[in-house]
């Protein structure tokens, strides 16, 4: 991970500790984090509902330049699905969305995620 280009990102997009926190393995965004890089980048996002079931949906998030993609499987344990969340449009939708800011800003590169991605990414 190259440090000084994460803290050049972080200065840019004006991140606060708050926003920003170590997984055991990965740096990761909050929720209002992502908000505020897209809110600063100025990013427009179109979306597009691939699969929308009971329990399992998928998003695909674009702009102009890039899309990429977010789901959610609603499961009884994290081991039969990636949320437990009734919620699974909104969860994917979210996935997506945390995606695709930090892929256009240049913070995926550095091994950096947003903590929607995953259960496994929610601040202990």
């Amino acid at each position: 991970m190259n440090i000084e280009k994460l803290k050049q990102l972080y200065k840019k997009y004006e991140l606060t500790k708050d926003d920003v926190f170590k997984h055991a393995h990965y740096v990761i965004i909050t929720r209002s984090g992502i908000d505020k890089i897209q809110g600063v980048a100025g990013i427009k996002i179109d979306y597009e509902v691939i699969k929308c079931e009971t329990n399992f949906a998928v998003i695909k998030a674009s702009t102009d330049k890039l899309s990429t993609f977010g789901s959610a499987l609603k499961g009884n344990t994290f081991k039969d699905g990636n949320t437990n969340s009734w919620y699974v449009m909104e969860m994917a939708e979210k996935r997506a969305m945390s995606r695709l800011v930090l892929k256009t800003c240049g913070f995926y590169e550095l091994g950096v995620f947003g903590e929607d991605e995953s259960e496994d990414f929610k601040r202990k």
